[in-house]
């Protein structure tokens, strides 16, 4: 059954959903999984795309968008299912994709702005609501 990781921030806007989703990115990556991640819109894409090679000066995370190689081992899209992806799932869309469940893992990101928040709460309630494991992790 998918595992749903709730990752909490202090902070609030738009990059601090991009710092995060690359900070899960790059351990994942670095455990050896593959990774979606599902964006709210394009140009959240697109600055994720551009942040995950900027983010930390020694390194980057090697990524491609969905709909230019779909199957490299990290892949951004904000509008295409996952083609062979099942490993993890960032969703940095307010509301859990309908392809959620073929994922061995889900991490939701929870900045503290209120549509973030109330839509989170209500993400945490659908998966509850449904008997998936649930876990909170507070970042700093």
């Amino acid at each position: 059954m998918t595992r749903v990781d709730f990752y909490v921030v202090n902070s609030a806007g738009a990059e601090a959903r991009l710092s995060v989703a690359a900070r899960l990115a790059e351990k994942a990556l670095g455990r050896g999984h593959r990774i979606f991640i599902n964006c709210a819109s394009q140009g959240q894409m697109e600055a994720l795309d551009q942040y995950l090679w900027d983010f930390k000066p020694a390194s980057f995370v090697p990524h491609s968008l969905a709909s230019a190689d779909p199957e490299e081992q990290v892949v951004l899209t904000y509008d295409l299912p996952p083609a062979s992806h099942d490993d993890v799932l960032i969703n940095l869309a307010l509301t859990p994709p309908s392809y959620f469940a073929r994922f061995q893992r889900v991490a939701e990101v929870v900045t503290q702005d209120a549509d973030s928040l109330e839509a989170l709460r209500s993400a945490w309630r659908h998966y509850k609501d449904r008997g998936y494991p649930l876990s909170k992790h507070d970042l700093s």
